[in-house]
């Protein structure tokens, strides 16, 4: 019993990176119907980002604040110097777009920073809590405050106001949106901004657990569509519920089958979705007249 809550303790920490990965897929590909495969690399750049100035000298909260803001204009810059003027592309070449970019920037990474693994101190110290014979870090409880913070805060945002409804509405029918007065490259701006944002701030809160280097954002990015892509695309509470299930899923494998397995996990649960439930979880099935 203490091993079983020992691997949901680390499956829901992992699974919130997962989750907050997933909610960045979910802004854009609400925004724009697009897969931003780039969306790693935000998680990636805030790590290093904020490892690098608290190197250099800068408290840690002005550090990752940094981080965060530095990440939110670089996703505005691929909005506007990649994806805006691909408007009107086939989707596919949109994507194609995105997975260049996240190989622009991963080799930006290595070529500005280096090559090693980095870590941050915790934000709340080292000492474990035990609960129910397992133990479980305070960092691990940003991380899922975190991922549940956010998770809130875009509910409300597509359902509760108006600039959200406007994201909605320029991902259903961009040219009717535009006929009804939506500044459509402005919500596209913001979609990249905020899911960058997101990206870097989970980039900020599992760094002290996990490390970061320069490459880990390709395996978060895939991690984060498969968590995405269970709960249901464009859906905020399927992508948190599919990252903590993601998550719960390699942590049970690892513990009770083998840890060579646990990265096929995220492959299992794609192709399996694909096949049994394309919508996803929460997600609703579509139909489209032609």
């Amino acid at each position: 019993m203490d091993a079983l809550m020992q691997f949901v303790f680390s499956g829901v920490t992992v699974g919130a990176v997962y989750a907050l990965v997933a909610l960045g897929f979910t802004i854009i590909y609400n925004a724009s119907d697009v897969v931003n495969f780039a969306q790693g690399e935000f998680v990636m750049l805030g790590g290093m980002i904020t490892v690098f100035a608290h190197l250099a000298g800068l408290p840690l909260p002005l550090a990752a604040l940094g981080a965060i803001l530095a990440t939110a204009a670089l996703g505005v810059a691929l909005n506007r110097l990649a994806i805006e003027p691909a408007r009107g592309a086939p989707v596919v070449s949109v994507i194609i777009i995105t997975i260049g970019a996240s190989i622009l920037i991963r080799g930006a990474a290595q070529l500005i920073f280096d090559k090693q693994l980095h870590g941050l101190p915790a934000f709340s110290g080292d000492d474990p809590i035990r609960v129910m014979g397992a133990t479980i870090l305070p960092q691990s409880l940003w991380v899922i405050g975190g991922a549940l913070a956010v998770f809130v805060g875009l509910w409300a945002f597509f359902t509760r106001t108006l600039t959200g409804k406007a994201v909605l509405a320029t991902s259903n029918n961009r040219t009717a949106a535009q006929l009804v007065g939506i500044n459509t490259g402005w919500v596209m701006t913001l979609a990249f901004g905020l899911s960058a944002a997101i990206g870097a701030l989970a980039g900020v809160l599992v760094t002290p657990i996990t490390l970061v280097s320069y490459d880990v954002g390709v395996g978060l990015a895939l991690k984060g569509f498969a968590a995405a892509m269970l709960g249901g695309m464009g859906n905020p509470k399927g992508a948190l519920a599919g990252g903590l299930l993601l998550g719960l899923f390699e942590a049970l494998t690892a513990g009770y089958v083998s840890s060579q397995y646990k990265e096929a996990v995220a492959f299992v649960v794609i192709l399996g979705v694909l096949f049994a439930m394309p919508q996803g979880l929460f997600g609703r099935a579509g139909t489209e007249r032609v």
